[in-house]
């Protein structure tokens, strides 16, 4: 980089020029079109094709064409946009190679799809690959060609992909506040296709439970199959493209700062406010989503508790726990021994009395799993962890444990949680019991983050050996972290026990911990909204959208991908959390500041910069 700054010096008195700027690189595009092309034909292999085109998101044209056309779009974007800014450069501009870029790369993706259309028109593969259908090219719908023979299907194939891949690339001639006021506008409208149901749910909740008049908004927006309207699609993305272009405002300070800089008793009072209407939408949420959808979300807040305590694990402390379900089964037996009738102690306990028990039980369990593993971290203490996780299971499996955990019949007829005369058997009436601990538990995540304990969590995260020099106990650190993350998985468990009704050993394998664990990184380690934002949408939307439930681990291990080379952080990550994780790229730029400082100043009198 040095000597760039070097060759962009004028001659002896003259000001620094910068070099031409970077141009796209069409080599790359080219590169890049036959991986978008095996990304098409994978999804038509794996069977998302098939299944995806029986739901329609906007007038006729289902999810599968939405899947399809998406890949050259966003791969046309990806080849047309212009390479980073380098220091000695000037900015690049926008120019006929962004969208030739996105012509190449959507021809590529439209000749390597064609091929496998020709390849699976000649010989049926389907002995190997199941979900190669015949109703992809052989027989209506035809979905790869279009509903048209092999030989048009070609020519619509490349017509297609070559026509997104130059919208995608082209897409570099806006301006960037406008580009994502496109891709916004976009989302708003694939969100609304998706959740039609949920919408639908929400006016008609509001009519219900509001006396507001909402179904003209329905049926403006939705057809009767359930897909959107144009005219309903096309009101949608305006607002979506709207509020984007109105948030991206220049020379707008963050809400958060305006919000610091008012006086003490205004911030309180906002506080106050707020938290009094979040009271009030959770109080009328149950009524307005029905029961359906309040059980998908009283699935995706037991989870979030149980993210809520590994936030505490993994996020604030930098333990790498992948045995966490554990915790949650301790809960859960424990629940069920003590309130089922058909317990081998057989006490018929009410919840409320067997919580402090969970909560004891959880409590040796976490002092238990983190003795062992003081002096472990990273990949060591993940592994280890990871053992204990299977050891539990498997205990509560074995004919040792059969008198008492019941084994693989497991233990069932658990009483549902009462409240004086309140049984909370439907969905709604279990959301607010749930609800209760997800606020003590996101009270005591703030609390303990602010603390003296807190900081010592985070001062052991960031390196474990200058916290211990410091003076911080480790032991005590880790054992605490570990015993709080432990206790709100347990109540997660109990919750979970008396929400089923049974508890059975299958219900706790790894797969939970994983997707705990996945909550906490697409949401933001270290951050309580992060970890909500990842709850609802890793957890909840699955249950809620039953087409992608084949796909699901699928989906995860992509956004994993996308997340770790993107956004490391998380969608809503802690201030704190995101300068650790970019400090490697911070001190690596650091020597570009003296270097662009000297360049400002001019060469010195022999025609060289000074170093």
């Amino acid at each position: 980089m040095a000597e760039d700054v070097d060759t962009a010096v004028a001659a002896p008195g003259a000001a620094a020029e910068l070099l031409p700027a970077r141009q796209v690189d069409l080599w790359r595009a080219a590169r890049i079109g036959p991986v978008g092309g095996l990304v098409a034909v994978f999804i038509a292999v794996n069977g998302m094709v098939s299944t995806f085109s029986e739901r329609l998101i906007l007038a006729s044209i289902s999810l599968a064409y939405l899947a399809l056309g998406g890949i050259p779009f966003l791969f046309g974007y990806l080849a047309g946009r212009p390479p980073p800014v380098l220091q000695g450069f000037a900015t690049p501009r926008g120019g006929w190679r962004n969208p030739t870029a996105g012509a190449i790369t959507g021809l590529a993706i439209g000749v390597v799809l064609a091929a496998f259309v020709i390849f699976i028109a000649a010989v049926n593969i389907r002995g190997v690959f199941i979900n190669v259908s015949p109703d992809l090219v052989r027989q209506g719908p035809r979905l790869l060609t279009f509903n048209q023979g092999v030989g048009p299907g070609i020519g619509l194939i490349v017509a297609f992909n070559l026509g997104l891949g130059i919208v995608g690339g082209g897409l570099h001639l806006l301006g960037r506040r406008w580009r994502r006021a496109v891709f916004a506008a976009a989302l708003w409208v694939l969100g609304f296709g998706l959740m039609a149901s949920f919408v639908g749910q929400i006016l008609r909740g509001i009519q219900d439970t509001l006396r507001l008049w909402t179904a003209p908004i329905a049926d403006f927006l939705y057809e009767p199959s359930g897909a959107l309207r144009v005219a309903g699609a096309i009101t949608v993305g305006v607002v979506g493209f709207g509020l984007s272009v109105l948030s991206t405002r220049q020379r707008r300070r963050p809400v958060r700062e305006r919000f610091e800089r008012l006086p003490e008793r205004s911030r309180r009072l906002g506080r106050l406010m707020i938290l009094v209407l979040v009271l009030l939408v959770l109080g009328l949420l149950p009524q307005l989503l029905g029961p359906f959808l309040t059980e998908v979300l009283n699935i995706a807040a037991i989870f979030l508790l149980m993210a809520l305590g590994l936030n505490i694990v993994l996020g604030l402390a930098g333990l790498l726990d992948l045995g966490y379900v554990a915790f949650f089964a301790v809960g859960a037996y424990t629940t069920a021994v003590l309130i089922s009738p058909q317990s081998s102690l057989g006490l018929g306990w009410i919840f409320w009395a067997a919580i402090p028990f969970v909560v004891l039980t959880a409590t040796v369990a976490g002092l238990l799993v983190g003795t062992p593993v003081l002096r472990m971290r990273g990949d060591y203490l993940a592994i280890v962890t990871l053992g204990f996780g299977e050891i539990a299971r498997l205990l509560f499996l074995s004919d040792w444990f059969k008198p008492t955990f019941g084994g693989a019949q497991g233990i069932t007829r658990i009483p549902p949680i009462t409240v004086g005369p309140f049984v909370a058997r439907d969905p709604q009436l279990f959301f607010y019991a749930v609800f209760v601990f997800i606020l003590l538990a996101a009270y005591a995540t703030y609390a303990l983050q602010a603390s003296r304990v807190g900081r010592a969590w985070m001062a052991m995260r960031e390196d474990e050996s200058v916290a211990e020099a410091m003076g911080v106990n480790i032991v005590a650190a880790k054992l605490s972290a570990f015993v709080i993350g432990a206790i709100l998985a347990g109540v997660g468990g109990a919750l979970f026990a008396t929400k089923i009704g049974s508890v059975f050993p299958h219900s706790f394998n790894v797969i939970v911990s994983i997707t705990v664990l996945v909550v906490i990184i697409v949401g933001g380690m270290a951050s309580v909204p992060g970890v909500v934002l990842g709850a609802f949408v890793l957890v909840g939307l699955p249950e809620f959208l039953r087409e992608f439930e084949e796909y699901r681990f699928l989906l995860y291990g992509a956004l994993l991908i996308f997340m770790m080379l993107r956004r490391p952080e998380g969608f809503i990550p802690s201030r704190r959390r995101a300068r650790e994780l970019h400090e490697e790229e911070v001190a690596q730029d650091e020597w570009l500041r003296p270097e662009a400082a000297e360049g400002a100043a001019g060469p010195a009198s022999d025609g060289r910069t000074d170093r």
